[in-house]
């Protein structure tokens, strides 16, 4: 029985290797991209509230430093405006959360360290506003705005660090996607070189030594040549092979042994 099924066997487990190697890619490959897919897409979304909670401060902060500016040019203290500290620090934390990577916290301490300064100075404002001998728009843009521009500066360095570090992880992620597409790539490849083989596999083993066994009877039938054809194998298309020959071997001695009875009946029959 299992010489009966060697043939097949033979195709099942060329074409069984083959659909494996194929799905194993395949499957690679779909995990690998999903993998770099998550991963960047996280860091991605990282990136993306980080922007949002940096313009988050620097709205704050300008609106502010905007509402002091009208605060010294209509010259009326009353309409002076309440910085909520603790929101802004809130967001200054949750921009600190927000990095997966160390290189742009230092940045961060900049811009809370410029924004400090600037508040401090800003608290000053009612003395200042009140006092006889101390101009307040020359306090305003001499003191007050160089530290307000200091954190403006902070905060636009930080926010290209932090458009810097999207485009490295857009870069990383086609990388990443072109990284998870080579086994599928490999796969293709190797797929495309099994089908070679096993063409090459099939026509040498199968389809030659059937055509010679076609040609073999073929020219036995027609001109009386003797079969002969052998090859090697020790499958089912080796026993037809041998069956053939046999076949062929026993129709060649029965038309010799007719051809003799015939010879013998007609000497018979001259007698």
């Amino acid at each position: 029985m299992s010489n009966r099924l060697y043939m097949g066997k033979k195709l099942f487990y060329s074409l069984g290797s083959l659909a494996a190697i194929l799905l194993l890619s395949g499957i690679i490959s779909i995990l690998e991209y999903r993998r770099m897919s998550d991963y960047v897409s996280e860091l991605i979304a990282a990136n993306i509230r980080s922007i949002n909670l940096a313009q988050k401060l620097s709205d704050i902060t300008q609106e502010y430093n905007h509402q002091m500016l009208a605060v010294v040019v209509q010259n009326d203290i009353s309409i002076m405006p309440e910085f909520d500290l603790d929101h802004f620090m809130a967001q200054s934390d949750s921009l600190k959360n927000s990095f997966k990577s160390q290189t742009a916290l230092p940045m961060v301490d900049s811009v809370e360290a410029s924004f400090d300064a600037f508040m401090k100075t800003s608290l000053k404002f009612d003395e200042v506003f009140l006092a006889d001998n101390v101009d307040t728009g020359e306090w305003f843009f001499g003191t007050l705005q160089p530290r307000y521009n200091k954190f403006r500066r902070d905060i636009n360095i930080l926010n290209e660090a932090i458009y810097n570090d999207l485009q490295t992880n857009s870069v990383n992620f086609d990388a990443g996607f072109y990284r998870s597409i080579i086994p599928g790539v490999v796969s293709v490849g190797a797929g495309l070189l099994l089908i070679l083989l096993l063409m090459y596999f099939t026509l040498t083993n199968y389809v030659k030594p059937i055509c010679r066994i076609a040609d073999g009877i073929n020219a036995y039938r027609s001109y009386g040549r003797r079969y002969s054809y052998t090859f090697d194998g020790d499958d089912q298309l080796s026993e037809i092979n041998t069956g053939v020959t046999e076949i062929v071997e026993e129709n060649v001695e029965l038309k010799a042994r007719i051809k003799s009875l015939r010879e013998e009946r007609n000497r018979t029959i001259e007698q």
